[in-house]
């Protein structure tokens, strides 16, 4: 049995429609109501990262684990490998990210990632590390701008990342998940260009037939705005993040892709096409 966690988020909910017809498969996530694929051989189950004996359901028979979690800074990784291994889980599939690569990334999200990766690297189960770049879909959060405004706000427009598809990220998930021979293995996981800000907006108006204008940020004003979301230490980390961007850290191309699919990786803007509905005008579209 392969379970995913966070089989409702971005990557997961991506990975669960992928496995392969026939797998017995197990979605873990907090609220199964909210699970979208269904199959004869597909269950759900609610279980929580800080909940011992709810791992210990979510795991029971389970071969494969797809991890992934997001409290920056928390023993959620810790759990789960400790659960896993006392499952008797064979192999961890980890979701973390570039940034480890970089030795300039010194912020708390990134030397969280670290760490995390660390206990998956010594936890004695055969284990592969995917480490994407940003998502394609984080451009999602303008589009309340776009369809009031007309207008993309961002912070340093001309910063360019090979940022990713999550179904690219996905797509070798699931690989990694049920063949052999990725044991022990890193595989960064990029998009097939750089793209600025500005770029993407360029590409959002030629796909939704809008007249889009994009507004640079100050800092000031992306701090800001991230206080609203995050605690400030989340907030100083992601505008370190930003600063490594337009310094060239995240415009490098990675094969992982190609290599492990045999297709190029997906455009953005054919992940704009793909998800034009979601910046309509009428949201209900």
């Amino acid at each position: 049995m392969i379970l995913v966690t966070g089989a409702t988020g971005t990557v997961g909910r991506e990975v669960a429609r992928r496995l392969p017809d026939g797998l017995r498969v197990r979605l873990m996530t907090r609220n199964p109501a909210k699970v979208t694929v269904k199959g004869e051989t597909t269950e759900a189950v609610a279980a929580d990262y800080g909940d011992p004996r709810s791992l210990e359901r979510a795991l029971h028979g389970v071969s494969a684990a797809l991890v992934i979690t997001n409290r920056v800074g928390g023993d959620d990784d810790r759990e789960f490998v400790r659960a896993a291994r006392e499952a008797g889980v064979r192999r961890l599939v980890k979701v973390s990210a570039a940034a480890v690569l970089d030795p300039d990334a010194v912020d708390l999200i990134t030397r969280w990632q670290r760490t995390t990766e660390e206990l998956v690297r010594t936890s004695g189960l055969e284990w592969t590390l995917l480490r994407p770049r940003a998502f394609m879909s984080n451009t999602l959060s303008w589009a309340a701008s776009i369809r009031s405004e007309g207008v993309v706000r961002a912070l340093y427009g001309t910063s360019a990342s090979a940022c990713v598809d999550p179904r690219d990220i996905a797509e070798v998930a699931v690989r990694a998940l049920t063949e052999d021979g990725h044991a022990g293995q890193a595989y960064t996981v990029t998009g097939p260009e750089p793209i600025t800000p500005a770029e993407q907006t360029e590409q959002l108006a030629q796909v939704l037939g809008l007249p889009l204008r994009f507004e640079e940020l100050t800092p000031e004003q992306a701090r800001a705005g991230l206080a609203e979301r995050y605690p400030a230490p989340i907030v100083e980390a992601l505008l370190g993040s930003a600063r490594r961007q337009l310094a060239g850290a995240k415009s490098a191309v990675d094969g992982t892709v190609g290599s492990l699919t045999g297709r190029p990786a997906i455009t953005f803007r054919k992940w704009a096409e793909d998800y034009r509905n979601a910046f309509s005008i009428e949201p209900g579209l």
